[in-house]
């Protein structure tokens, strides 16, 4: 089994576990590898440290391993992050490629006012923006792939 740290074109670090070499390689050339957070395809291998074994360097037995633990404003934080971006999933329709047109159907009232969230370009971010179209960039796991735990 093979665990490779990856990372999309936007950035957004994740890791996958691939049979071998050749499978990674394989799934990478048909485009099979997606970012969990924003679907791309466009996704590189990062540099990783290698295995080390250090089944010798095992505590005595009976010690036992503290997981790490995390301040109390930061799993606060972490929460409310999941509970928003349930909220947004939840009370938003997912338009998918098509955001941009939609988002300019609802400014010009030929639809009525609702949420949506979907994918959008740099480049028509920018051509709503010049539009008078507020949008804003919120990364959040696709629906059929993950929920919000």
């Amino acid at each position: 089994m093979k665990v490779y740290n990856l990372a999309c074109e936007q950035n957004h670090r994740f890791e996958g576990w691939f049979g071998s070499e050749d499978d990674f390689l394989s799934q990478s050339a048909r485009n099979l590898i997606v970012c969990p957070l924003c679907d791309s395809v466009k996704v590189d291998r990062l540099p990783s440290a290698p295995h080390l074994n250090l089944s010798a360097a095992r505590p005595p037995a009976g010690a036992r391993s503290q997981p790490p633990q995390h301040s109390p404003a930061v799993a606060q934080m972490q929460k409310r992050l999941a509970e928003m971006a349930r909220h947004v999933m939840e009370n938003t329709e997912d338009v998918g490629e098509g955001f941009a047109e939609e988002a300019r159907r609802i400014h010009y009232k030929e639809v009525p006012e609702h949420g949506i969230r979907g994918v959008a370009t740099a480049e028509e971010c920018d051509e709503l923006a010049d539009e008078g179209i507020d949008v804003f960039q919120l990364p959040l796991p696709t629906s059929r792939k993950t929920t919000l735990q």
